[in-house]
């Protein structure tokens, strides 16, 4: 059989929650710069570290708020799938591993309510842009000791490879 490999990344979409937190954070990090000159009536060397903290409270918001980019990679590797979160393009970390022999069904998701073979799932992994997008195909299987549905966004292609490891598994819309 031929070798089979391929790549797909997916950006998350940014949600209400995420910009709740953007928010959260610019408005501790300004109290936080606005505090320091007020403080340093009561603490004399603040004033001396003034810039230098702001500089460093300005940084680590930045840091927080770039760290809500989240971006997931999918790897298909010989009917093996990896599948990566990237954070802000500077941090990776493998989230899911395990051949695709192991799954029990690929399936598109429809919702919650609708499939039944996600009512005894005691583990998600949503590797997906939204819930909400057309594209979320799920996977059971158990994984590492749990019953687990994992979320996903194949294309075509991840689906093919799927299909020729995995034919009576692989259900499409």
């Amino acid at each position: 059989m031929d070798n089979v490999f391929i790549e797909k990344l997916i950006v998350k979409k940014k949600d209400a929650k995420d910009y709740l937190y953007t928010f959260g954070i610019c408005i501790a990090g300004i109290l936080v710069i606005v505090a320091c000159p007020v403080l340093t009536r009561y603490i004399p060397f603040i004033g001396n570290l003034w810039l230098l903290i702001a500089t460093g409270v300005v940084y680590g918001v930045y840091r927080f708020i770039t760290s809500r980019n989240i971006e997931y990679e999918y790897i298909v590797t010989d009917g093996d799938l990896d599948i990566d979160v990237i954070i802000a393009q500077r941090k990776r970390k493998r989230i899911f591993s395990a051949n695709c022999k192991e799954f029990d069904v690929i399936a598109p998701y429809k919702g919650q309510n609708h499939d039944s073979r996600l009512g005894n799932v005691t583990k998600q992994i949503k590797a997906v842009s939204s819930m909400g997008s057309k594209d979320v195909y799920f996977i059971t299987l158990n994984y590492n000791g749990e019953r687990t549905a994992v979320f996903f966004e194949p294309d075509d292609r991840i689906l093919k490879a799927f299909k020729t490891f995995i034919p009576r598994k692989v259900e499409s819309y």
